[in-house]
Parts: structure tokens; sequence; C-alpha cells
């Protein structure tokens, strides 16, 4: 009777077929990447193919170390790992334990190893970035001597600055003991004494611009005093030169444009400036003169000329004030002076006596105001308005009362 097996024993049976390969357990395979996918989990789910079959793929995210670059569909690649099943599905897959790219990919795989080896070092760091001078006399160039590059770099820093100089070292950019080239001319422009130095090259593949990926050129990149420039390939060509570089320019003709100031706007900003210069001093001078003229009136205001004038002027005015006061007070005077002496007339004894009357005293020199006081016999004295009478009484006689007539 035949013997009937359940599908999970087939599974299983297959897979130990698997596991005790040895080939199946240490395999490297090439292919093209397609269906990728960067699963939640940390997991990598992709296939491998080439023109004639395709085969599952997955690299679990413990082995994630294994990769050094972020994988898409389309890149050819080599994957080393083992091919066992899934036994719940029945289904063999390469387990992924390392993947490089294949070709092209392995100087790419090279490239990123490098770069993070060198931002690590800090050789990308901001803070160790040159400024480039705002107007170069002296450029330095490493390129080249025949080609494009070259040729645009030199035409395009002239005609910005007829005046610039420009030293060319000419380096071997592509092929072998080119980074050790480039080094070297980097290393004797920047002995010079240079403003800027240039170093590029026209585009090309990731092999004609590999050696702007060497650790050489990247270091004399960093070692340089004078500012230097990369402008190596087309404008989507990135090198490590570019990142160690003090400045990147996406091409040559870029680089020129960089580094070399345009003379014709500079002077145009010149004479701009010189404008507004102008307008600014006449301003200045308008706005000082009219101080000037406020600070004159102040001091004419203040100065102590005009205050002894308006001193003068005040002392005048008080001087007339007080003739004029005193004028006034003068004639109240003599008014008063005029009533008072009118009242003293009426008081007078002389001038009662001028009016016909005397003054009498008796003997002893006593004023005689009534006939009681004197008796006959006694010597009077008569006073009259030019001197004195003596005379001696001979009797008194009193006034007669005149009797008041009745009103009618």
């Amino acid at each position: 009777m035949q013997k009937i097996y359940s599908v999970s024993q087939i599974n299983t049976y297959i897979k130990n077929m698997f596991t005790q390969d040895f080939v199946l357990n240490r395999i490297s395979i090439r292919g093209e990447v397609s269906n990728c996918k960067y699963h939640t989990s940390g997991h990598i789910y992709f296939s491998l193919k080439d023109s004639l079959g395709t085969i599952a793929c997955v690299m679990f995210a413990s082995a994630r170390t294994g990769l050094a670059f972020r994988m898409s569909d389309g890149q050819q690649v080599v994957v080393d790992g083992s091919v066992n099943v899934y036994e719940r599905d029945g289904k063999y897959q390469l387990y992924a334990k390392k993947i490089r790219l294949d070709g092209a990919g392995v100087l790419y795989e090279r490239y990123l190893a490098l770069k993070q080896e060198l931002e690590e070092m800090g050789m990308f760091a901001p803070e160790y970035k040159k400024p480039i001078p705002p107007y170069v006399r002296k450029l330095g160039v490493v390129t080249a001597p025949t080609g494009a590059a070259v040729r645009d770099i030199i035409n395009i820093a002239t005609r910005r600055n007829p005046g610039i100089q420009i030293i060319l070292f000419p380096a071997k950019v592509q092929g072998e003991g080119a980074a050790e080239s480039i080094a070297e001319g980097l290393a004797k422009l920047d002995a010079l004494g240079l403003d800027v130095i240039i170093a590029g090259r026209g585009g090309g593949s990731i092999e004609d611009l590999w050696a702007f990926n060497e650790e050489t050129v990247a270091r004399a990149i960093f070692a340089c005093r004078t500012p230097v420039i990369s402008a190596v390939g087309h404008e989507t060509d990135t090198t490590i030169a570019d990142f160690v570089a003090d400045l990147r320019a996406p091409t040559p003709s870029a680089a020129a444009e960089l580094a070399v100031a345009d003379m014709n706007l500079a002077l145009e900003r010149l004479q701009a400036y010189r404008d507004q210069m102008g307008r600014l001093l006449e301003y200045r001078l308008s706005e000082y003169k009219m101080r000037l003229q406020q600070i004159r009136i102040q001091l004419e205001f203040k100065s102590p000329v005009q205050r002894i004038r308006e001193l003068r002027q005040r002392a005048v005015d008080t001087e007339d004030a007080l003739h004029r006061a005193m004028r006034l007070a003068l004639e109240e005077k003599r008014h008063r002076m005029s009533v008072y002496i009118e009242r003293m007339k009426g008081l007078s004894p002389l001038e009662k006596l001028g009016q016909g009357y005397a003054a009498v005293t008796d003997g002893a020199d006593r004023r005689v105001y009534c006939v009681g006081q004197v008796k006959p016999g006694d010597v009077l004295q008569i006073y009259v308005t030019d001197g004195r009478i003596t005379a001696t009484a001979d009797g008194t006689a009193p006034l007669p009362v005149l009797e008041q007539q009745p009103s009618e």
C-alpha cells in the first residue's frame, strides 16, 4: 500500500533538504532588485530577477547592518545569504544577510562607506568651511590642461575680471594616479598664497569621476589653507570632494562665476554707492547748515553782547521809569505842600497880624486872651506885623452882649 504524506510533512522534508545543502546555506546571488518594500517592522522584502527568472528575498531587521545603502527597484546587487523554505506557504526564498551593489554599485558602496567615515571624522563640518573672498585677484585651478572645463573656467573668469591672474596646475583627473595628481596640485597651489582654488573636471560616469571620491583628494582639500571650490561633473554629480570643499559648484563654469566677481557689476555698484553717498552728503550738509543757523540764532539770543544790550535797555527803561516816578512824586509832594501851606497860613499868627489883628502878652510874657487877665496899670506887650508895642493898661471893659433876634 502506498504511503500518504501531509502537506506539512512534505514542506518540512523539503526544508531539511535545503538546510542540509551546503551550497544553498552560503550562497551569493546577482540580480536586479524589484518589488522592494521596507516594512514597518524593519524587514525588507524584495525580489531578485534576471532575464530568465525571479527569486523572492527577505532581509530581516536584525541583518540590516549588512546594508550600506537604501535599496530601490532597478538596482543591480549581489546578495549574500541562504536559500530556505518557508514552511507555511511551501515556498522557498533567499534570506539575505549582506547586500552590496554590483559593478558601479561596488564603487558606490565604497563611496558611501568613505563618506560616512569622513563625516564621522568631522571633515564635512560647517565650522571648518572657509569663506570665499568677495574679490579674487589670484585664482588657482586644478584640472586637466585640455578639455571644456579649463576653457570654461578661463573664459568666464577673464570675462568677469580681465585683470585676474589664473595659475593652472595640469592634473590627471581620471585613471590610475589621478587622485595623487590632484592632491599634489592642491598642495602646490596652496603654497603660493592664492585667493581661491578651483578643483574639478567635466562630467562622466562614476568611474570617470572616481578620483574625486578618493580619500587622498579629500584630505588634500581639507588640509588647504586656501578656500577650495569643488566643481566636478554636472549638476547632478556629487563627490566626496564636494562635501569636503569650502564651497560646491554644480559645474566648472558655475565655479568660475562663484569665485570671480563680475567687475562690471562691481563698478556699477560702486557708482550707485557714489551717487547714494553724494545724495546723503548733500542731505547731511543741508541738515548741518540748518542746525548751524539754529545754533547761530540761539547764540545770538544767548550771547553776552545781546544780554548786555538787553540789560542796558532795561536800565534805560528803569531810569526813565524812575524819572517819571520821581516827577510824579515831586508834583504830588508840591501839591501837598501847597495844601499844607494854605492850611498853615490859616493858622499862622503873622497871617492874622497881617489882617489887622495883634497879639498881646503881659509882663510875664503870657498870652492875654481875656480882659480878666489885665488890671489897670499892667504893662502889656502888643505884637503887630512889623514889631512890638509896649503899653500900659488904663482900664478894661467887656464887650457888649448882642441880643439874639427872634426868628420869624
